[in-house]
C-alpha cells in the first residue's frame, strides 16, 4: 500500500490495515487503531492473524490466498479480534483482497449481540472522532458559503448582469449545502432520508456544470438524453455525487470527451430482482480505460491506478448504486470506457410508461 494513500485512509471511519508480503501490518488508518484502542504506532510488525482471538480463521484464509494467486478477494464473517494482549475482543465482518505487495484488511463492525443498538455500542474514541470530524470540515465549508454570499451582493450591488458568475455562484452554493448536508447524514446515526421522485436529466446537468467549472475547455462534455424518461425515484444528491464521480474520474484518466447517455431499458434483471423498467445510465470516455491489473479490483476502496488517488470515488459510485438497487458496471479498452448505471423504475411509473 503506497504511503501517499494514508490521507484517503484517514477520511475512512471503516478500519483498514494493509500488510506486507510475510502477512505483518505495514501500516494503517487512523480508524483502525481507534478501534482496536492502542496507537497506531503500535500495528506495524504486528502478524494480521495474531489479531484474531481464540481461532485461526484469518491465518487459515491468508495461506488459502496465498496458494491460490488466480483469487484477490475473501470475505469472512463475525471474527473476534483484538491487539495481541488485550482481554475484550472486537467483532468484525473481515474482508481481504490481495495488493501488489501484501494484503488490504477491511474490519465491518458488527454488535456482540444480534439486536444490540448500535449508537450504544459505537466506541466512544471513534464518536469523539467524528466529532472533531464535523467541527473541522464545516468550519470550512461554513466559510465557503459565506464567501460566496458577499459575491452575490457585490454583483447585485453593481447590477452585474452577469448570468455566467451568477449561475457559477449558485452552483457553488448548492454544491456547499449539498456538502453539508451530506456531512450531517455521515455524523448522525438517523436513517437516510426518503427517496423522492426526480429528474435524472436535472442531475446530469449539475454533473455536467460541475465538470465543466472543473476541466474548462480540455473536454469536450455531451448530451445523449432520452427525453421520454419517466421520472425517477431516488435521492438527487447522492445521485448526483456517484456521477460526478464518475465524470470526474473519466476527467482524471486524460479523456478528452465525456458523454452522458440515458435509455430506458425494459424487461431487466439487477441482481436477483427483476424489473419491468429501468434507467441505463452510460458515462462514455476516450480517457486511457482502467489499467488491467486493476480489472477485478476497481471497485474496491483506496484501489486506485493514480498515485495521487484515494481509490474511494468509484467505490463510492457503486454505493449509491446499491442504495437505489440498481447496479454499476463498466467495460474499458484504451480510448473508449463505458460505466453503466442500471437504477429501476417505479411500479407506477411503469404503468404509465408503457
Amino acid at each position: 500500500m503506497p504511503a501517499d494513500a494514508a490521507p484517503g485512509l484517514d477520511s475512512l471511519t471503516t478500519p483498514i490495515g494493509w500488510t506486507d508480503e510475510t502477512g505483518a501490518l505495514a501500516g494503517s488508518n487512523t480508524a483502525l487503531a481507534r478501534w482496536l484502542g492502542v496507537s497506531a504506532r503500535r500495528l506495524p510488525g504486528v502478524p494480521l492473524a495474531a489479531l484474531e482471538v481464540d481461532g485461526d480463521l484469518l491465518a487459515r484464509a491468508l495461506r488459502e490466498l496465498d496458494a491460490e494467486p488466480a483469487r484477490d478477494s475473501l470475505r469472512l464473517r463475525r471474527l473476534a479480534l483484538a491487539f495481541p494482549g488485550q482481554d475484550e475482543p472486537r467483532f468484525a465482518d473481515v474482508s481481504l483482497s490481495r495488493q501488489a505487495a501484501g494484503w488490504l484488511f477491511e474490519a465491518h463492525p458488527v454488535e456482540e449481540f444480534p439486536g444490540e443498538d448500535p449508537a450504544v455500542a459505537l466506541p466512544s474514541a471513534l464518536s469523539a472522532a467524528l466529532k472533531g470530524l464535523a467541527h473541522e470540515l464545516r468550519n470550512p465549508l461554513a466559510g465557503l458559503k459565506g464567501a460566496a454570499q458577499l459575491l452575490a451582493r457585490r454583483l447585485g450591488a453593481h447590477g452585474d448582469e452577469d448570468n455566467d458568475s451568477r449561475e457559477l455562484l449558485a452552483l457553488i452554493e448548492a454544491e456547499v449545502a449539498r456538502l453539508a448536508d451530506l456531512l450531517d447524514r455521515l455524523l448522525s446515526p438517523t436513517p437516510a432520508r426518503p427517496h423522492e421522485a426526480l429528474n435524472i436529466h436535472a442531475v446530469l446537468e449539475r454533473v455536467l456544470r460541475l465538470a465543466e467549472s472543473d476541466a474548462g475547455w480540455a473536454v469536450k462534455l455531451t448530451r445523449d438524453y432520452d427525453p421520454s424518461l419517466p421520472e425517477l425515484v431516488g435521492d438527487a444528491d447522492r445521485l448526483t455525487q456517484s456521477v460526478w464521480n464518475l465524470v470526474r474520474n473519466a476527467i482524471e484518466a486524460g479523456a478528452t470527451q465525456v458523454s452522458l447517455r440515458t435509455r430506458a431499458e425494459h424487461g431487466v434483471r439487477i441482481g436477483d430482482e427483476a424489473h419491468p423498467l429501468a434507467l441505463r445510465l452510460e458515462i462514455v470516455d476516450d480517457g486511457r480505460g482502467v489499467p488491467e491489473e486493476l480489472a477485478e479490483r476497481v471497485f474496491l476502496p483506496l484501489v486506485t491506478g493514480r498515485a495521487e488517488g484515494t481509490g474511494l470515488g468509484l467505490a463510492l459510485a457503486q454505493q449509491v448504486a446499491r442504495e437505489h438497487r440498481g447496479s454499476l458496471v463498466y467495460r474499458s479498452r484504451p480510448g473508449h470506457t463505458v460505466f453503466t448505471l442500471l437504477l429501476p423504475m417505479p411500479l407506477e411509473e411503469t404503468e404509465h410508461a408503457q
